[in-house]
């Protein structure tokens, strides 16, 4: 080899080297420059944002599941389960979390029978529950259906089976109109539930009070949600419990409802559109509060199809409305004791004034002649036998000397054009109609006629009532003017004092009202209740026939409230009209007569003459509550002809 060659292979190898020397440098500078990163990274990680992706991880790790409470139980008076929880399975479903639901729903179909239904109905429910949170895909799941599940449980990673708590109503439509029901959360129930700074408390719970008692005691009856801190795998399952924080249960509550009279008040109506209330007047303890017909409550727990509903909807005997609350009819005759007390404290009248009735009265100035029941009269009649015998022309003398305006101040006093405030919901109670001139005028645009007092004065006119509103009257009366709000809870379980004698801490007088009333003279309390008597007992009170050979002393009033109007010189026949036209029979009652244990008020739609019919109704009911008579049937009496109370 040349020298001049060797020269030249080691220049080039030396230019290799150093080439090799930079690359080597950069690719180290590279390296150290990536350990950097490296270090910054894993201190921003480990040191500078620890507490931020920490978090991170275990909320991709770490899952908080809230746990429903139990839902307080509901009992009578006597301790009976009138609303009671059920265990039932349910089948839940991730949605966010599965690739294609369609996919799973046509293959859940063979395995737990899910319907067309279940799944339009998930699809609903589905809008009210948060990212993540499992959905209801289908209740009260079979053991067949729960046993195939398990066996393809595997297929179905973000699908589970709950044990879930079922509100169940063991006695079905005879309660429904005083506890409600339990039904589905929706949009408003939730947007509520925010308002109230309370949606917290209901992540897990898929049921909420809608009407009646579970309504109205919710707060009580729901309890305090809990939750379970769980570690899950990439497939959203337990791992294992980290921590839990037990929910809270319900307090079970007591209803002063008797459940055996509420049933054979049941039974009375059978096949009727009516109403009837009963109530302790020594404290405002509602005993029964019946209205038929009605509609079974577990048809609304976890949500009601929207054919059923239908059904109810279009019902022309309207299930769904609560009469006994909301049923606003003329109270007729039964106001008669009450206009009395008035006429009486305001000097219209006396004990002792006397007016003629010869089956009809005049209003002055006019032809108008306003027509008593009994077509040839009463002859000479005071106050005390206007309310035996019912005596119309009596108290349309009276609402004449009184004016609307007295009338409508007084009424108001015995809580008639009031929501009488019992525990329920304001928008399940109707004030029904206590007429005003100013009432009138917002409502019909017209001024108020002389002419529209009079039949104020028999209860009938623009005057309408509750059965309730009634009652409360009626117990007013009885109390000579000491107010109790009528009432249905009794008491909770948290005010039982003695848990070994089960001693419950009762406070009646927070029911009690203030009312002027209590300074009335005591003897018109005594005539009014004299009155009362004599229309069951006295010698021609308009419903002595019906008690007769009664074992007991009792007061009533009957009412005979007219659904149309009768034309010059018509004639009353239910036998010639329609039955959505006959008169509604009114009866308001209590007993006994000198240590009243329960009052009554009752409303049977087109039931013909309140005296024979409601004051039927009403002897059974007295019957069987203070001698325990349940052997005898109601006699189902043809509708009188007639306007007789």
């Amino acid at each position: 080899m040349s020298g001049k060659n060797l020269k030249g292979n080691i220049r080039d190898h030396s230019a290799e080297t150093n080439l090799f020397l930079r690359r080597a440098l950069f690719a180290f500078v590279v390296i150290i420059l990536l350990v950097f990163v490296l270090l910054a990274n894993l201190a921003d990680l480990q040191i500078l944002n620890f507490s931020y992706y920490s978090t991170k991880s275990n909320n991709n790790r770490i899952e908080i599941i809230p746990i429903p409470p139990s839902r307080g139980m509901i009992y009578d008076r006597n301790g009976t389960p009138l609303a009671i929880n059920n265990i039932t399975y349910q089948l839940n479903i991730v949605p966010d979390k599965t690739k294609n639901l369609n996919e799973q729903f046509e293959q859940l179909k063979k395995i737990v029978d899910l319907t067309d239904e279940d799944i339009e109905n998930f699809q609903k429910e589905r809008r009210n529950y948060r990212a993540h949170r499992p959905v209801p895909l289908k209740e009260n799941l079979t053991d067949k259906q729960i046993a195939r599940f398990i066996v393809d449980q595997h297929r179905f990673p973000f699908v589970s089976i709950v044990k879930i708590q079922h509100r169940y109503y063991p006695y079905g439509a005879s309660l429904t109109h005083i506890l409600g029901y339990i039904s589905k959360i929706n949009a408003q129930d939730k947007q509520r539930l925010e308002e109230q700074n309370k949606a917290s408390n209901y992540v897990a719970t898929f049921n909420i009070g809608k009407m009646g008692i579970e309504r109205y005691y919710e707060d009580v009856l729901h309890g305090t949600a809990g939750n379970e801190k769980v570690e899950v795998n990439s497939r959203g399952r337990i791992v294992r419990l980290l921590e839990q924080h037990p929910p809270q249960a319900g307090e079970d509550i007591y209803l002063s409802i008797n459940l055996k009279l509420q049933l054979y008040i049941e039974s009375l109506l059978a096949g009727r559109k009516a109403s009837v209330v009963a109530i302790d007047p020594n404290n405002g303890e509602v005993l029964a509060m019946v209205s038929t017909p009605s509609y079974d409550s577990n048809d609304f727990v976890g949500g009601i199809s929207s054919k059923k509903y239908n059904e109810l909807l279009n019902d022309p005997s309207k299930p769904l409305f609560n009469r006994a609350l909301l049923g606003a009819y003329p109270p007729a005759s039964t106001v008669k004791p009450f206009i009395s007390i008035a006429a009486l404290t305001e000097g219209v009248v006396s004990p002792k004034s006397v007016i003629n009735d010869p089956g009809w009265w005049q209003l002055p100035g006019t032809e108008r002649r306003y027509r008593d029941w009994l077509k040839w009269g009463h002859g000479r009649v005071d106050v005390l036998r206007a309310i035996e015998e019912s005596v119309d022309t009596y108290f349309y003398q009276v609402a004449y000397d009184m004016g609307i305006d007295r009338l409508n101040l007084w009424m108001k006093k015995f809580g008639y054009g009031e929501r009488t405030g019992i525990d329920i919901s304001p928008n399940e109670e109707s004030r029904a109609v206590m007429p005003s001139r100013e009432w009138k005028m917002k409502r019909h645009k017209k001024s108020w006629l002389q002419g529209d007092t009079i039949p104020v004065g028999i209860g009938q006119g623009y005057w309408t009532a509750t059965p309730m509103q009634m009652v409360k009257a009626l117990s007013i009366m009885i109390n000579n003017g000491k107010t109790f709000t009528p009432h249905f809870l009794l008491y909770k379980k948290s005010d039982i004092i003695n848990t070994n004698q089960n001693q419950p801490k009762i406070e009646p007088s927070k029911y009690v009202e203030n009312n002027s009333l209590i300074n009335i003279n005591p003897a018109y309390w005594a005539l009014a209740k004299e009155g009362m008597h004599r229309v069951m007992f006295g010698s021609h009170g308009t419903a002595r026939k019906v008690y007769a050979d009664a074992k007991y002393q009792a007061a009533g009033k009957s009412g005979t409230a007219q659904v149309y109007g009768l034309k010059e010189n018509e004639t009353y026949n239910a036998n010639h009209i329609p039955e959505h036209l006959r008169d509604h029979a009114l009866f308001i009652a209590y007993a006994p007569y000198d240590k009243p244990k329960i009052a009554l008020a009752i409303v049977l739609e087109n039931g013909g003459g309140g005296s024979s019919n409601g004051g039927a109704v009403a002897r059974k009911i007295l019957d069987y509550y203070l001698e325990g008579d349940n052997s005898a049937e109601l006699k189902d009496d043809s509708p009188n002809i007639g306007h007789e109370d």
